[in-house]
């Protein structure tokens, strides 16, 4: 048996109200097990437990909150974050939390900036890497990334189906459609200028950031472009080192040998996509973890401490053995 050290930053949660709202015919189609995955707390720290995870920061996944009716995704999103508290109190110390926001609308998620962060004490932000056709970068959001800046928080970004990205609609989307717009999100972030205009912001991006580690180099050539330029004074690779990343179904060599080529391995964190990848994914993705020769600290800053340097408020004695 091992310890139970690791923290897993990318682990989600299905609240009741959520399921019931949001239905199996958008949560199911997305994934490969074409269905709603079966999840309680207790279902997650026994998975936990079992793979030697001593606390997971929980979030919403795809689909998310917005379907179109404002008033629906303000009280969807007070409940998920209230469910995520709530659940957080009862098992303490394995869970922590990034919190949802209503967008697209901005002034209700900045009040819910401030209830989950100062009320809940949320340990970060999570949001989608797109709401309908509307980017993170767009110019509308600013407002809300502002305020994420002046407090300094952790920004987790999961990735969604777009409706661009539906060009192979029997293809589920956490394959393809996800990594692509995980990558959309950050081109909107960088050439948006919210990127070089927020730097208090600690930004984490899903599944080894899409497929930005292998389009960095051409991402860059935007910036030849006066009007890409101008927003990243710094450069493209600049601003990508500056990220970080988990390893959410991405702990293979083809992966992992692009992503540290792009950041160095302390901008790496342990994630599972906890339900909805399985619990024999999650221990698929910590042997394989292991095996990619990684030195003794590398491999435990990724499963650990560098969860901790980002969110020091996970801080507390592992668990026995798991």
């Amino acid at each position: 048996m091992t310890e139970c050290h690791r923290i897993d930053v990318h682990h989600h949660i299905l609240p009741p109200d959520y399921v019931d709202i949001v239905g199996d015919d958008r949560i199911g189609p997305l994934i490969l097990a074409g269905k709603t995955p079966e999840w309680t707390p207790e279902m997650s720290i026994e998975a936990m437990d079992r793979n030697g995870i001593d606390m997971a920061v929980t979030s919403i996944s795809a689909p998310g909150l917005w379907f179109g009716d404002t008033g629906e995704t303000v009280r969807l999103c007070r409940h998920c974050n209230e469910y995520a508290a709530e659940i957080r109190r009862a098992h303490p110390g394995r869970f922590g939390m990034f919190a949802s926001l209503p967008l697209p609308d901005v002034d209700a998620s900045l009040a819910e900036i401030a209830y989950a962060l100062d009320d809940l004490g949320a340990d970060g932000i999570g949001l989608l890497t797109s709401y309908g056709d509307r980017y993170p970068g767009d110019p509308a959001f600013a407002p809300v990334f502002d305020e994420l800046n002046r407090r300094r928080a952790v920004v987790y970004f999961h990735p969604t189906n777009a409706p661009c990205s539906q060009c192979q609609p029997e293809i589920p989307a956490a394959t393809l459609d996800f990594p692509f717009d995980t990558t959309r999100a950050v081109v909107s972030l960088l050439f948006g200028g919210t990127f070089t205009r927020c730097r208090d912001i600690r930004f984490i991006f899903s599944h080894a950031g899409g497929t930005v580690p292998f389009l960095a180099e051409r991402i860059g050539r935007l910036a030849n472009l006066p009007r890409f330029g101008e927003k990243v004074p710094d450069g493209v690779l600049a601003e990508l080192e500056r990220l970080y990343f988990d390893t959410a179904l991405s702990t293979n060599r083809l992966a992992f040998a692009s992503l540290l080529e792009l950041v160095a391995a302390d901008h790496v964190l342990f994630g599972s996509d906890y339900p909805f990848a399985p619990e024999a994914t999650m221990t698929g993705s910590v042997k394989a973890l292991q095996k990619l020769g990684l030195d003794g600290g590398t491999l435990r800053g990724i499963e650990r401490d560098n969860a901790l340097s980002l969110m020091p408020g996970l801080t507390r004695t592992p668990t026995g053995s798991g």
